[in-house]
């Protein structure tokens, strides 16, 4: 690591913290992963190109609060929570039938309203699968610049609308860290070093399992059933302080601003109009089913609805830790929800006719 690579990452992190910090002052939603994000977006937006020329914010360190996230969503499993599971197969077909309608309507305001050709319309409407969808369209002659500012947007605006929405439905913001009790609140936990050090073991070994065993999404995955199997038979009473959740939020929303780098105001112009009205279509759709979902299991309609919106599995479970929902119902949706966009892509790139000749 360079003094380059090291003061750069510093600036990044105290850029976010004091975007977080001004966001909790103003009492915004999720104040320290938006307040960062925006804090980044800004920095980078307006940085010279050579400020910036060559320097990556080091994915180690999001993976590791990445995995934080993961042991806090762990924390929270019960047996209450783990009976709400029994609705999967309810889900399994609705998220079925939601990555496909999605998908659909997403294709045709790309194509149609865009003007884009078919592989970046098909793959830039992808409601899921960031990674894969990028790989995939990148391989079948998709405008990878489009595509990657699209699948970026998707996962950053329902990040940012989706807390607003609920802090204007509940008419209160959304916490940064609700449901996540105080060091020593409860008899015979662990105190603060010997909770920190528990933490750090859960995020280590729990990602080198995750790895090992190649759960999906498994730098979040591994520490979350880790913790939630030692959290469900007693063997460790760990809770840990809010300011943890706040730190893990803070490298996240860097992370999530750091994807402006390159970005012009004219791309963004053009493509936040088309995202916004893509998020805005799957929201709805998302929703529908959410409240069918509601209907049919009793589960509050604003957890379904985390569950289904089109954000990324470490950027929702963060919300739904915020709304004290049940976060491993919402990770378990969303990785469902992944997978099943993959598939859907694998299967329909190979069956459809995404040439960009010409006229299509």
């Amino acid at each position: 690591m360079t003094p380059r690579f090291l003061l750069l990452t510093a600036t990044m992190l105290l850029a976010g913290t004091i975007g977080g910090c001004l966001a909790a002052a103003l009492h915004l939603p999720m104040p320290w992963m938006l307040g960062s994000l925006a804090a980044i977006a800004a920095l980078v937006g307006t940085a010279p190109d050579r400020v910036l020329s060559g320097y990556v914010f080091p994915p180690r360190m999001r993976e590791t609060f990445v995995g934080v996230i993961g042991v806090m969503i762990g924390t929270q499993v019960s047996p209450a929570m783990i009976s709400q599971l029994g609705m999967l197969p309810l889900s399994l077909i609705a998220l079925t039938l939601f990555v496909l309608i999605a998908h659909a309507g997403n294709f045709l305001i790309f194509r149609r309203l865009a003007g884009m050709d078919r592989p970046t319309a098909f793959f830039s409407g992808s409601p899921g699968g960031l990674m894969e969808s990028i790989t995939m369209g990148e391989a079948s002659g998709a405008d990878i610049r489009v595509l990657t500012i699209q699948q970026f947007l998707r996962i950053i605006l329902v990040v940012t609308l989706l807390p607003l929405g609920f802090s204007i439905w509940n008419g209160a913001p959304v916490g940064s860290a609700a449901g996540v009790s105080p060091v020593g609140s409860i008899p015979g936990e662990l105190p603060l070093w010997g909770a920190l050090l528990a933490l750090a073991a859960l995020v280590v070994l729990g990602q080198a399992i995750g790895r090992r065993i190649r759960l999906p999404a498994g730098q979040l995955t591994g520490p979350l059933v880790l913790t939630g199997l030692a959290t469900l038979t007693g063997l460790l009473p760990l809770h840990l302080p809010g300011w943890v959740i706040a730190v893990a939020q803070v490298v996240v929303g860097v992370g999530l601003g750091m994807r402006f780098v390159g970005v012009t105001g004219r791309m963004l112009r053009r493509s936040i109009g088309l995202s916004l009205l893509s998020v805005t279509w799957m929201l709805a759709v998302g929703a529908s089913f959410a409240f069918a979902l509601h209907i049919a299991t009793g589960i509050p309609f604003e957890h379904m609805l985390i569950s289904f919106a089109p954000g990324g599995v470490t950027e929702m479970s963060l919300v739904a830790l915020s709304l004290s929902a049940n976060p491993a119902l919402v990770s378990i949706h969303h990785l469902i929800r992944i997978l099943l966009t993959v598939v859907e892509l694998t299967f329909l790139s190979g069956r459809l006719d995404l040439g960009t000749r010409p006229g299509r």
